[in-house]
């Protein structure tokens, strides 16, 4: 049987769960989270079979990470991996409509309906496109990043490992956005983010006293 488990039951993992199942290379797609009040539940369909020890139980099985936050699902891998779960194991869900090169997506992304993923456009592991996400000719996007809904970056540049980027941000070309830094919606980035700073405004500045933990 050709198997996937959801890790988490969010609501990104629902829309995880749809990409799944319209791409036909499953014969059953279930969840696993850590809430045992979900435990032999049914979400969208699909059951909550148990906690993270079910992907132990199910070596056949592919799995993709699905929380929302970088960090989370950094955590969730680093407990995987202590149990033996290694990359070639992990999935990568794509929206159909979603022009992509298979080998500049990581394994363990997930990339939604309306994404543009131009030329030259990497993408790493674990990440997380939602939709209408553009990014245009040589963009990189380091593993664990989420980039909301609407946002779009220029030519060029690069976004750190864990950094969120906000509903509708935009980014100009040739700029680098830093390693768990956070870049508010709505937001117009003109300078390079540093690491671990939380940026707002159009055009962005720090925000005083915010430190990013994503």
């Amino acid at each position: 049987m050709r198997g996937l488990l959801l890790v988490t039951a969010s609501g990104l993992a629902r829309e995880a769960g749809v990409l799944a199942e319209h791409s036909g290379e499953y014969d059953h797609i279930a969840h696993v989270d850590d809430d045992p009040r979900l435990w032999g539940r049914s979400v969208a369909g699909r059951p909550v079979l148990g906690g993270l020890e079910v992907v132990a139980d199910r070596p056949s099985y592919r799995v993709l990470v699905c929380a929302g936050k970088g960090a989370t699902r950094r955590a969730l891998v680093d407990r995987l991996t202590l149990m033996g779960v290694g990359l070639g194991r992990y999935a990568t869900v794509v929206h159909p409509a979603v022009d992509w090169f298979p080998w500049s997506v990581g394994a363990g992304s997930i990339i939604l309906g309306g994404a543009v993923l131009t030329a030259d456009v990497a993408v790493h592991e674990h990440v997380v496109l939602m939709p209408q996400v553009t990014l245009t000719h040589d963009d990189v996007v380091e593993s664990y990043a989420t980039l909301c809904a609407g946002v779009s970056v220029g030519g060029g540049v690069h976004i750190g490992e864990g950094a969120y980027l906000g509903m509708n941000a935009c980014v100009r070309e040739g700029l680098t956005v830093g390693a768990g830094s956070v870049l508010g919606m709505g937001s117009v980035l003109l300078s390079d983010l540093p690491e671990r700073e939380t940026w707002a405004g159009s055009p962005a500045r720090y925000l005083d006293g915010a430190r990013s933990s994503r």
